[in-house]
């Protein structure tokens, strides 16, 4: 058995933990009552509107049910409205409210901003050369 932190994808995993927990205590000090994964929702029917509720689950990486029960709570906090067509009642898009919308806005500045830290000091290169080599471990693991 090899020693975790030798293992490269222990390493990924604990760094987007690290992240993402990181993410959140931004969010909290900056007065937002959303989560990291509400705002990558919002994130998303911002630059899709009226995407289909199933295709939110698969860009944000959760299972439909996970969706469905943040989407309800973000209906219920008036950030989100669902439409549903009368021809085909299984197929709910969704898109922002006027609410939510100023609370993308809000947020996205907080976004950029703890961003910014997390990669600070290290180089734009060095940002390219990890996308690059993460989309080559996600291709591999694809075929």
């Amino acid at each position: 058995m090899s020693d975790l932190g030798s293992v490269v994808f222990y390493t990924i995993e604990r760094a987007i933990k690290t992240y993402r927990q990181f993410a959140q205590r931004r969010l909290v000090a900056a007065g937002s009552t959303l989560t990291v994964d509400q705002w990558l929702v919002l994130n998303v029917l911002e630059a899709e509107p009226g995407i289909q509720q199933g295709l939110v689950a698969a860009r944000v990486f959760k299972d439909k049910a996970s969706i469905a029960r943040m989407v309800d709570l973000l209906v219920q906090a008036e950030l989100v409205e669902r439409k549903v067509p009368a021809n085909d009642r299984r197929s709910v898009s969704l898109g922002l409210t006027r609410k939510g919308r100023r609370q993308v806005a809000e947020v996205a500045t907080i976004v950029e901003d703890y961003r910014k830290q997390a990669l600070r000091g290290v180089k734009a290169g060095e940002v390219a050369a990890l996308r690059s080599t993460l989309n080559r471990i996600m291709a591999n693991c694809d075929e």
